[in-house]
């Protein structure tokens, strides 16, 4: 009796991979589900109390995103210090003073059945003048001429301060997840403090947090390594980072490479990919070409390299505004999860639209004036977002035809001269 030589048996049946898909529901690896693919991604509401604590206006908005099918829920960045604000709406969590109203923001957040995850964050310098006499930062680098007016200089923080803000990290984070908030994410881009170590043009420090890409990483990986003590294993625990900073001497896409591998080594459950900062906002798409626009997703190309080597969830923000161009990010393995802010200010169940197979796009206007000066500060545009989210915080439907003057004029109602200036601060 004959044996087949390998070379004559029939080759094994080559079954297709079952694409991913944004209905797909996702196990991070601390082991918790999020239901489907698509996030949303933080904005600042900036819709805290006068004592900076949320209260039935956060409850109202996000009741409403809850229902809206989006499987993710990021909040606006929560400061973790009272002392520093980036604005003069932000929640502040720095103990269990605001509990009860914690938990009826939280409840409300995931009454759908979905995660909803605090944004962790101080500003360092990025804290506009009129909120903060002192600011702090790594080092005492300031601002260049276009925002120096807008922000002081800051002072170098203390080793004894750093060390402070670490724990200031963990406490916030173990509030939240008392609260009943099923995540938190650490902000790590756009210029805010763990931004600021990260860049060698910020930080500029000689000792044990600045330096080598090591050091620079440092307080990054300290936050989180405390973070996790203070919540434990099985709740999700995110960061927010820069594929770069899009500015000289500041952090590179290779440096954020290397960072992502020690935050996946770290066990962080999820990555978020944006880029840039107040003095190069990579993150609005202004300067975007008309390719990367057509195609979607602002920092996707990067996105889909870092996917070759590291197997730690990754989600991508800013540009998405097709139910195709979402499908197609996600189906490609390019990133795990898709991120969704300005179109959810308008339409906040578009996440459902796009889940039911519907082919849907959100059109996101661009708040003009037409004149050059105002309509560069990007200041309109801020705002009229901002209203949008008021709108739904008071229970009314968002206003896409609003114009650019009259969403000024409500917020310098609501918020007087202060927010004027915030918004040329941004």
């Amino acid at each position: 009796m004959s044996v087949p030589r390998a070379t004559d048996t029939a080759p094994p049946i080559q079954y297709p991979r079952r694409m991913t898909t944004l209905s797909d529901p996702i196990t991070l690896p601390c082991g918790a589900v999020l239901p489907n693919r698509i996030l949303k991604s933080a904005m600042s509401e900036g819709l805290g109390t006068g004592s900076h604590a949320p209260d039935e206006r956060l409850v109202k908005l996000y009741s409403r995103w809850s229902a809206g099918g989006t499987g993710l829920l990021i909040t606006g960045n929560v400061m973790v210090d009272g002392r520093a604000l980036g604005e003069p709406g932000n929640v502040v969590v720095e103990g269990e003073r605001d509990l009860e109203a914690l938990t009826a923001w939280a409840r409300a957040a995931t009454e759908a059945g979905n995660a909803a995850w605090v944004q962790l964050n101080h500003p360092g310098k990025q804290s506009p003048r009129f909120l903060s006499k002192e600011t702090v930062s790594p080092s005492a680098v300031g601002f260049g001429p276009k925002l120096a007016g807008a922000f002081a200089e800051p002072r170098a923080l203390t080793g004894s301060e750093i060390e402070d803000l670490i724990t200031r990290f963990a406490t916030s984070a173990a509030v939240c997840k008392k609260a009943g908030f099923t995540g938190v994410q650490v902000h790590a881009a756009h210029g805010y403090l763990v931004s600021q170590f990260l860049s060698p043009h910020h930080n500029r420090r000689d000792d044990e947090w600045g330096g080598s890409l090591e050091n620079r990483a440092r307080f990054l990986l300290r936050v989180v390594a405390a973070i996790r003590e203070a919540v434990g294993a099985k709740f999700p625990v995110a960061v927010k980072i820069n594929s770069a900073d899009f500015q000289k001497g500041g952090f590179t896409e290779e440096e954020s490479t290397t960072v992502i591998g020690w935050l996946a080594d770290a066990g962080i459950d999820l990555v978020e990919i944006s880029g840039g900062t107040y003095e190069a906002p990579a993150m609005t798409g202004y300067k975007a070409s008309e390719r990367t626009k057509a195609r979607e997703g602002y920092f996707l190309q990067f996105v889909a390299t870092l996917r070759e080597t590291t197997g730690v969830p990754l989600a991508v923000t800013g540009g998405f505004r097709t139910s195709a161009g979402m499908e197609q990010a996600v189906s490609s393995g390019a990133t795990d999860l898709v991120g969704l802010a300005r179109p959810l200010c308008i339409a906040p169940a578009f996440s459902a639209e796009v889940l039911a197979g519907r082919d849907v796009a959100c059109e996101v206007p661009r708040i003009q004036t037409g004149i050059k000066s105002i309509d560069a500060m990007g200041m309109f545009d801020v705002t009229w977002y901002e209203v949008q989210l008021s709108r739904m915080a008071h229970g009314k439907e968002p206003n896409p035809s609003m114009g650019a003057w009259r969403s000024l004029f409500s917020t310098l109602t609501h918020n007087g001269m202060q927010a004027f200036k915030m918004r040329r601060a941004r």
